[in-house]
């Protein structure tokens, strides 16, 4: 199971493997959603989900993923096709990331819940203490415009539309970096819907840290 854990699909269809990593790494990925979920809830009985779900993004993307794989030292693990090999890809944030996913779906099959929760706990912990030092726990268009400003990205705004009758309007929100359309939210209110769109917009911009 560990073997097949740090199989790439270089590796496979270089050798003849029958097997990758890869329906490993896509049970580890649902696992570990669940266990760092789980962890923000119980550990931040205060923060309401518009802080909650950008504080997983911080911890539950492939850049945080990988660094987490260095400290295991696991890219020297990872079994390759000279392909990969040559063009270092026991360094690349996918191959990394995937294959400590993989690992994580290993565990689950091996011990179960219990103790794959312990293993990621203790994993995720210094990078969800840095996610918070850096304001992810905060509601979603403030940790969102502190993203865009990291990165560089230029402005950010919302195009707000509306729709329905006075008593029973909603609300949709476009957030907008740089004039690009990043991510869209819908809401009861102009203020619900920018909070929707400004969280779904952080998932998909915290990939590129």
């Amino acid at each position: 199971m560990l073997e097949l854990a740090f199989t790439h699909r270089s590796f496979a269809y270089e050798s003849g493997a029958k097997e990758t990593n890869e329906r490993l790494e896509f049970l580890g990925d649902s696992v570990l959603g669940l266990i760092v979920t789980e962890e923000l809830y119980l550990r931040y009985p205060d923060l309401d989900e518009s802080r909650l779900s950008p504080l997983r993004s911080g911890i539950v993307n492939m850049r945080a993923l990988a660094d987490i794989a260095r400290t295991l030292d696991l890219g020297k693990y990872i079994r390759l096709g000279k392909g990969e090999e040559v063009t270092g890809g026991r360094d690349k944030n996918s191959l990394l990331a995937d294959a400590l996913e993989a690992l994580i779906g290993a565990i689950y099959l091996e011990l179960g819940f219990a103790s794959t929760t312990e293993v990621v706990r203790s994993l995720i912990n210094e990078t969800l203490e840095s996610a918070m030092a850096k304001g992810a726990g905060l509601d979603g268009k403030t940790a969102l415009q502190e993203l865009v400003s990291s990165l560089g990205k230029g402005t950010l705004e919302y195009q707000v539309t509306e729709t329905g009758p006075d008593h029973d309007k909603s609300f949709t929100a476009i957030a907008m970096v740089s004039g690009e359309a990043i991510a869209e939210g819908i809401g009861k209110s102009k203020r619900e819907a920018e909070q929707s769109a400004a969280r779904s917009a952080y998932e998909i911009l915290a990939t590129l840290k």
